[in-house]
């Protein structure tokens, strides 16, 4: 063990890289901030001072050049005469770049999941979820009774999962599909691209009741509210019939049992020659990217988990269903198509 007597220069490097680990949490909530008061937004024309920015949002003036300093350490702003500029980092925060992660950035820094993130001590030691403990519901009921944060949620898995669902389009061959099911699909990204880019389809959003709006606003600003229907269910307990049914970032919120009971839900009410769509993250079991983080997630938010391609054709197999084609889209994530046994 390194003594005071025999510092290295490797030494001092691993001290701050732990340093910025253990800060991390500085970061997070510097974003946040970013986002919350559109700096991305403010700066798409060119620089500006920080008053300027601070009068835009009703913030204090000397608080706001602190934050946007601290940006300039992140690397979302540099300094440009007596103001700052946005970098190509900042645009990622912008509302309407086709990689925004604003809403991402706003709801993983929001009470519901700051606070449950605070218990991920608990989380190992116990094994289970902690949203019960932290919120006192389960996440999904902690949105149904905090309506903004669950639409800011809903936005966030549309950032999350927007270059996904761009190449899970171009792969999934739609030919005789006619109803196509977005199980859990939030604001119906998922299903409202596969519309676009196939006319003769009709889509469907199941959801809880905090999203379903979010839902018909998005299908209305695409112009397909003709085709689109949403409703407001419980996958747990039933799924709509359809030609597809797509499973984007479910599964991974779920134990064995429940997915298993969802995927059943859907082979249950999938018509004749019909396919189910998995598209979630697949791990590996000595995974060193961002895999294994996000399954750390999942125990503290959920109680749930990623999973192995092993562990999928599993599930998959208690639920009667077997995988038949596999694409690999934007790393880790993979569009898994399965049909009934």
């Amino acid at each position: 063990m390194t003594t005071a007597d025999n510092v290295t220069a490797q030494d001092a490097e691993a001290h701050g890289s732990v340093m910025q680990m253990i800060s991390g949490f500085w970061v997070s909530q510097i974003v946040r901030t970013a986002a919350d008061l559109s700096l991305a937004e403010h700066l798409q024309d060119g620089p500006r001072t920080a008053a300027d920015i601070a009068a835009a949002e009703s913030a204090d003036p000397a608080a706001t050049f602190r934050l946007m300093r601290a940006c300039v350490s992140l690397g979302l702003l540099a300094y440009e005469g007596d103001g700052f500029a946005g970098t190509p980092l900042l645009e990622v925060l912008h509302e309407n770049s086709p990689l925004s992660l604003k809403s991402f950035a706003l709801a993983q820094t929001a009470p519901g999941h700051w606070l449950t993130w605070g218990r991920t001590t608990e989380a190992v030691r116990q094994g289970t979820g902690q949203a019960q403990a932290a919120l006192g519901s389960s996440i999904f009921d902690y949105f149904q009774t905090h309506a903004e944060e669950g639409a800011l949620f809903s936005a966030a898995m549309t950032n999350l999962s927007t270059p996904v669902i761009r190449e899970a389009v171009a792969a999934l061959e739609m030919t005789g599909v006619e109803t196509a099911v977005d199980v859990g699909g939030a604001d119906g990204a998922f299903v409202l691209a596969l519309m676009e880019a196939h006319p003769q389809v009709r889509g469907t959003v199941l959801e809880l009741p905090h999203a379903v709006p979010g839902a018909e606003a998005a299908a209305k600003q695409r112009g397909l509210e003709e085709r689109f229907e949403a409703v407001t269910g419980d996958y747990l307990a039933a799924v709509p019939a359809g030609d597809l049914h797509l499973l984007k970032y479910i599964l991974h919120d779920l134990d064995d049992a429940s997915a298993v009971g969802v995927l059943r839900n859907c082979l249950e009410t999938l018509r004749p020659g019909g396919r189910i769509v998995v598209v979630d993250m697949v791990i590996g079991e000595r995974d060193n990217g961002f895999g294994p983080l996000m399954d750390i997630a999942m125990l503290t938010m959920m109680g749930s988990r990623e999973r192995t391609m092993t562990e999928f054709d599993a599930l998959f197999a208690k639920a009667g269903l077997r995988r038949v084609r596999t694409t690999k889209v934007q790393a880790p994530y993979e569009v898994m198509e399965i049909v009934p046994l």
